[in-house]
């Protein structure tokens, strides 16, 4: 029985070893990613554990597809200092209230969400193109609700976009403000606000708290905080 016994555990290692190299690429958590790999938890932590180098050249790929067109810019220095970030000025055939500023693992994300995702779910939800995003800026050297003993914002590092609001193909102009409670908007914002979780450390909407009643915060700190519902006197420590 031994003998058997040992047989059959060298079978099933064998056939484990030789299932995980046939493993498709975005099954196998320690494959680089593509940016092929479909949405869901293990591209979630790979977008998480990217390298500098690794980022750079998937953003690059990015803008070669005209998935997103972003600008190099150079580093700054002073109170909340930026290095290696870009200027982000569309989503392809998305476009941009304005350009803004973003850290690599933003740019690589919000792309991807809004090609993966946004753009499929707006025409399924609303029966027209998503046309332009606005927002309310990424970069602002603050702390956290600019309280002065709290820890720095991810916006102090061009971590974090704020979206305010979308506009459509057929000319509708949806505000996050008004477009929550909206019988026929709210679904579809709704379910924009939850499939950003895949893509971003944290995403947070009008449910969070008061402060986010006009927009989503979808930043790079963290990994899938995405609360739906949570009370407006919760301090928000991933902002």
């Amino acid at each position: 029985m031994k003998g058997k016994s040992l047989i059959i555990c060298i079978a099933v290692i064998a056939a484990a070893i030789a299932g995980y190299r046939w493993l498709p690429s975005y099954y196998n958590p320690f494959a680089p990613l593509s940016l092929d790999d479909p949405p869901g938890t293990l591209t979630q932590f790979k977008l998480r554990r990217l390298t500098p180098e690794h980022c750079e050249i998937l953003l690059a790929q990015a803008n070669a597809r005209q998935l997103i067109r972003t600008q190099t810019v150079a580093d700054t220095t002073g109170e909340c200092p930026l290095s290696d970030v870009v200027r982000v000025r569309s989503f392809g055939q998305v476009s941009l209230s304005s350009s803004f500023l973003a850290s690599c693992p933003l740019a690589l994300s919000s792309a991807l969400f809004v090609n993966q995702q946004a753009r499929p779910l707006t025409q399924t939800m609303m029966g027209s193109s998503l046309s332009r995003i606005d927002h309310l800026g990424s970069f602002a050297c603050r702390n956290i609700y600019h309280r002065p003993n709290a820890r720095r914002s991810e916006h102090a590092t061009a971590q974090a976009l704020d979206i305010s609001g979308f506009t459509l193909e057929n000319g509708q102009r949806i505000a996050v403000l008004r477009g929550w409670k909206n019988d026929t908007s709210g679904p579809w914002l709704r379910a924009l606000l939850g499939a950003s979780c895949g893509y971003f450390g944290n995403a947070l909407g009008p449910d969070y708290n008061a402060a986010h009643a006009n927009h989503f915060h979808l930043g790079m700190r963290g990994f899938g905080y995405c609360p739906q519902s949570i009370n407006h006197q919760t301090k928000g420590q991933n902002m």
